[in-house]
């Protein structure tokens, strides 16, 4: 309803201006003119014309501007809203003695168009120092708070926004990450990436099929397990192209941190200084570390290359090489471990039964 007033406003402006704007021509031209009335409606259709596409222009401005009003943070929204208030207050008083000054007459023009650029100047620059410090408000507006204290003194960092990867729902282990505790903040999702998602939903490949099912399954449980912090984002780049590139502009946007278990979308968005939390980095730190005479149980699955060896695996995928171990192969066997090998494929363990080693 409101896209139909602004645009029918700005036809009846174009109409109304067309028309009656005839009457100012010089009276030489009018004198000219045989059919004045039909003439006033040419130029109202003309002006009609004009004023749609102008009121389709602003409308479509409008709703863009409203659009990012919505998606912006509470905090920035206010900080905002009071850095062009005072930006607006300062601009009025330094600009008031400017209209005290005897200006001569041809140049009375001076006056209304510097109240407009220093007020536009002003309240822009107003916004912009929020946008940048507008934590020290938080002191303000709740001075007993000590989290406010600290995070005004720029002591305590708040926590950022979580912008979420299709390759992070379908990976799933975001799911545990939430329920653990161990990532907080708001968690992202947007409109374009749950499209993604649904496209390999409905894929012909069985393989693809099944991940975007299990994605959407995933997203499910955590938007209703925590409705509070997983929000689903209308945010959109018509002009972007591929879904990498809007996830880097949005994070770029919202100063945002970017969720994901893609490597190249991850070089990506650190050379565009966004900062990435790479799930694949994550489980590679908090992987047990294990020296030489650390003990393990581990059930060894298969021979190995050498005579005599047996394999098996620990829970986060490590390998684990076991001399001796053949004969063991299907049993729980405790070892202990002898060495260990970074390789490009990962680390691999070396280790002996526990008995031999006793022996």
């Amino acid at each position: 309803m409101l896209d139909a007033i602004i645009i029918f406003s700005f036809i009846l402006a174009g109409v109304g201006i067309g028309f009656y704007g005839v009457e100012l021509l010089p009276d030489a031209t009018l004198a000219q003119v045989t059919d004045l009335e039909g003439l006033s409606f040419v130029v109202a259709g003309f002006g009609a014309l004009i004023g749609g596409v102008i009121g389709l222009a602003v409308q479509t401005s409008y709703r863009r501007l409203e659009r990012q009003i919505r998606e912006m943070p509470p905090d920035r929204l206010l900080g905002r809203a009071i850095g062009l208030v005072i930006g607006l207050l300062i601009a009025n008083l330094m600009l008031a003695p400017l209209f005290l000054l005897p200006i001569p007459r041809e140049f009375g023009f001076i006056k209304p168009l510097t109240a407009v650029l220093g007020s536009v100047l002003f309240a822009v620059s107003g916004m912009t120092l929020t946008d940048t410090h507008g934590r020290a408000l938080l002191r303000l507006i709740n001075p007993s708070s000590v989290e406010s204290s600290l995070i005004a003194e720029g002591t305590l960092k708040p926590s950022k926004t979580k912008v979420l990867d299709t390759s992070c729902i379908i990976d799933g282990r975001i799911e545990g990450l939430l329920e653990t505790g161990f990532l907080e903040g708001q968690i992202l999702v947007p409109q374009f990436v749950l499209q993604e998602l649904q496209q390999v939903a409905d894929a012909s490949n069985d393989q693809k099929r099944t991940r975007g099912r299990r994605g959407l399954d995933i997203l499910n449980r955590i938007r209703d397990s925590y409705a509070s912090r997983v929000l689903i984002n209308a945010l959109d780049y018509d002009d972007i192209a591929t879904v990498d590139a809007k996830l880097v502009k949005m994070a770029q946007e919202l100063n945002a941190m970017l969720l994901t278990t893609d490597y190249n979308l991850n070089k990506v968005a650190s050379l565009q200084s966004v900062e990435v939390l790479n799930v694949n980095d994550l489980a590679q730190a908090i992987r047990p570390s294990y020296l030489p005479g650390d003990d393990i149980d581990i059930k060894i699955l298969k021979e190995g290359k050498e005579p005599s060896q047996g394999v098996g695996y620990l829970n986060d995928g490590t390998m684990v090489v076991v001399e001796e171990g053949q004969r063991y192969i299907g049993d729980e066997l405790g070892v202990v471990v002898t060495g260990s090998l970074q390789t490009s494929a990962g680390r691999m363990i070396f280790a002996r039964p526990k008995t031999s080693v006793m022996a």
